[in-house]
């Protein structure tokens, strides 16, 4: 658990709590995605008005799963992850990797995901750079604890 100190940008929460916490703000946007992908509605789009372009183009799945599942199920394996260090599971240094790398990975899918849509797709989706953000926020803080 070493560079996962208390109080770095809330006082009183560990990094571990806010990443937890950034990840449940990443599921409940990803499950509103899917519930709109399955239900065949298109998602509000309160800024950019591009999401429906952006979530039907030919990028919108990694190995034929869409990429709003795989944003799922990364968003529940980082809050467990982050659960148990919280609560101090062992082996904390193993679950510690594990949380670094698949927030490093899923960084750089979601600048990959950003790069699409600006160059590529050149539309805007709300809801894949709210995701990207979360994201993100979450390498930001992994590495901001890393100074403590």
């Amino acid at each position: 658990m070493a560079g996962f100190g208390v109080g770095i940008l809330v006082p009183g929460m560990t990094a571990f709590a806010l990443l937890f916490t950034l990840a449940a703000v990443g599921v409940s946007e990803t499950v509103y995605l899917i519930r709109k992908r399955i239900a065949a509605e298109k998602p509000i789009c309160p800024i950019g008005g591009g999401c429906a372009q952006v979530l039907t183009s030919k990028y919108n799945k990694i190995f034929i799963v869409p990429n709003d599942t795989l944003g799922l199920l990364a968003y529940i394996v980082i809050a467990t992850i982050a659960a148990l260090l919280v609560i101090g599971v062992e082996p904390t240094s193993l679950w510690d990797i594990f949380l670094k790398i698949l927030v490093a990975a899923a960084a750089l899918v979601s600048l990959l995901l950003t790069y699409l849509q600006w160059q590529v797709i050149r539309a805007w989706c709300f809801w894949c750079l709210m995701s990207a953000f979360t994201i993100w926020l979450m390498g930001f803080i992994i590495i901001a604890s890393l100074a403590v």
